[in-house]
C-alpha cells in the first residue's frame, strides 16, 4: 500500500466531531500496509491531534499529495481536491437539491466519489454505517424531549421520570448515558409512571441498524414488547404502570395495497410502491412517542401526514402522542411535519397544527414535538467513530490497490466500493445516471434565476 491517504477536517458545522479512522486504527493501518497518512488538524475532533501524530500520521493542512481522502460529511466546494478519490456521506443519491452543487463540483474536478451509504455486500446489506449510533443518540434525545414536553404540560419535576435526562453530547460517553437511564428505569420500577403517561407506548418504525440502537437504549428501562395488532386492540387498558410498551413496525404494518383484493408482498412493495397506500394513521392515537428509523424516498407513501395528526390536537386536545423522534430526518418526507433538520443546541421544534407553523422547543402544545437532529451519531462521537473505522479499515487495502486511471470495471476496485461509486473519473457511473436529470434541472433553475 505505497500511497498517501488524507483524513480531512470536518467543517460542516461546529458539532461534527466524528472521524473516519481513529488514531489506533490509523496506527494499525500504517503498521500493516505502510501508507503515508496526512491528517488535517482539528481541535474539535473527538480524538486529539497529538494521538494521530503518535500513531504515525503527519499533521498538515495540505492534503494535495493524497490520492484517497477520507471524510465523514459533505465537503465545501472550494475544498474538493481535483482528481482524488473522496469517501464521504455525500447525501446526493436521492438527488437532494442542497447537495447538487457539490455533486457538480466532483464531476467538474474529475474526481471519484464513493458514498459510504452505498457500500453494501452482495445481499445488499450495509457494510459501513453510523445508523446504529444514530439510533442510540436519537432515542436519548427523544426521551430528553419527552421530559421537556411533560414539563411544559405542567408535570412537576418530581413526578417527571425524564426531567433530569440530559442530551447525549452532555454525557462523557455512551455508558454514562446508559447508567443514567438505568437509574431512571429503577425509579420507574419503584414509583411507577405518572398517570398522564399511562400507558406509555413507544412505536418504532423500522427494524434495521438504527432501530437496533433505539431498542438498546430502551432496554435500559423497564419495557415489555407488544405487536402492532395487540396495540390496536388494547382499548383503554392502562398497561403496566411500571413499564413502557415497545412496538416495532414492519412494512406490512404501515402500508396496504391500493387494491383491496391484493395481499401485501414485501418484494412487490419495493418494486412497485405506487401500488400501495399508507395505513399507519390508525396507530397514532395510541403512541406516547414515535420513532422513525426507516429508509424512505419519494417513491414511497408518506406514513404520517399533517391531516393524520390534526384530529389528535384539534380543539385544544392533549393526545397521548407527545414526541416524534425522526431519526430518518427526511425533510417533509415519511413524517410530513419534519419541516427542517436541527442541531444539538436546538434539537426540537413543535409543528403547530392549528397554524401550520414551526415553533422552536417543546412548549407549544398545539402539535407534536419533533426531534430532527440530522447528525445524531456525533453526539456519541468516540463510540461511533470506533465502530465506523472498524468496518471501513478492511476495505482500505483493496481501495489502495485500485488503478483509477483505468475504466471502473477494470480498475480493481473491490465490488462493495465499486457499487458505492457515484462519480468515477469525473462522470456519473451507470448506476447513478438518474442524477443527471436532477443536475440538469438544478442547472436550468440557476440560469433562470
Amino acid at each position: 500500500m505505497a500511497l498517501t491517504i488524507g483524513i480531512r477536517r470536518e467543517d460542516k458545522n461546529e458539532w461534527e466531531r466524528r472521524v473516519p479512522l481513529t488514531p489506533a486504527q490509523t496506527a494499525t493501518l500504517i503498521a500493516a500496509h505502510g501508507p503515508r497518512v496526512l491528517v488535517q488538524p482539528a481541535p474539535r475532533r473527538a480524538f486529539p491531534d497529538a494521538e494521530y501524530r503518535q500513531a504515525g500520521a503527519e499533521l498538515t493542512e495540505d492534503l494535495s499529495a493524497a490520492r484517497i481522502i477520507l471524510g465523514v460529511k459533505e465537503i465545501p466546494l472550494e475544498r474538493i481536491q481535483p482528481g482524488s478519490a473522496h469517501l464521504i456521506f455525500s447525501h446526493t443519491i436521492k438527488g437532494q437539491p442542497y447537495n447538487l452543487p457539490m455533486l457538480r463540483r466532483f464531476l467538474d474536478q474529475g474526481c471519484h466519489l464513493i458514498d459510504y451509504e452505498r457500500i453494501v455486500d452482495d445481499a445488499g446489506r450495509r457494510l459501513v454505517f453510523f445508523g446504529y449510533h444514530a439510533g442510540l443518540a436519537g432515542m436519548v434525545e427523544t426521551l430528553h424531549a419527552l421530559g421537556r414536553r411533560l414539563a411544559a404540560e405542567g408535570l412537576e419535576a418530581a413526578a417527571n421520570p425524564f426531567f433530569e435526562l440530559r442530551q447525549p453530547y452532555q454525557y462523557p460517553d455512551l455508558q454514562a448515558a446508559k447508567n443514567h437511564l438505568a437509574t431512571i428505569g429503577e425509579r420507574i420500577r419503584r414509583q411507577g409512571l405518572p398517570p398522564c403517561l399511562r400507558p406509555m407506548v413507544c412505536g418504532i418504525l423500522g427494524y434495521g441498524n438504527v432501530a437496533r440502537g433505539v431498542q438498546e437504549i430502551l432496554e435500559c428501562l423497564p419495557i415489555s414488547r407488544i405487536t402492532p395488532e395487540q396495540l390496536l386492540h388494547s382499548g383503554t387498558d392502562p398497561g403496566d404502570p411500571r413499564g413502557i410498551q415497545v412496538v416495532v413496525f414492519e412494512e406490512a404494518d404501515t402500508v396496504a395495497p391500493l387494491d383491496p383484493a391484493q395481499s401485501f408482498e414485501l418484494s412487490d412493495y419495493y418494486q412497485q410502491p405506487r401500488r400501495y397506500r399508507a395505513a399507519f394513521a390508525r396507530y397514532l392515537p395510541r403512541f406516547t412517542v414515535l420513532i422513525n428509523a426507516i429508509y424512505w424516498d419519494q417513491r414511497y407513501p408518506v406514513l404520517v401526514t399533517r391531516d393524520d395528526l390534526r384530529p389528535l390536537f384539534a380543539g385544544g386536545r392533549r393526545p397521548r402522542l407527545r414526541v416524534i423522534g425522526d431519526i430518518t430526518c427526511d425533510i417533509e418526507g415519511s413524517i410530513a411535519v419534519t419541516m427542517n433538520s436541527t442541531l444539538p443546541d436546538e434539537p426540537n421544534f413543535v409543528y403547530d397544527l392549528g397554524r401550520d407553523v414551526v415553533s422552536p422547543g417543546c412548549d407549544n402544545l398545539n402539535g407534536p414535538v419533533v426531534m430532527a437532529v440530522d447528525n445524531l451519531p456525533t453526539e456519541f462521537p468516540r463510540e461511533a467513530s470506533i465502530s465506523f473505522g472498524e468496518a471501513l479499515t478492511p476495505l482500505l487495502p483493496g481501495l489502495a490497490r485500485t488503478d483509477f486511471s483505468r475504466p471502473l470495471a477494470a480498475s480493481g476496485l473491490p465490488a462493495p466500493l465499486a457499487r458505492a461509486t457515484i462519480v468515477y473519473q469525473g462522470r456519473l457511473t451507470d448506476a447513478y445516471q438518474h442524477l443527471e436529470k436532477a443536475l440538469a434541472a438544478a442547472s436550468g433553475s440557476t440560469r433562470a434565476s
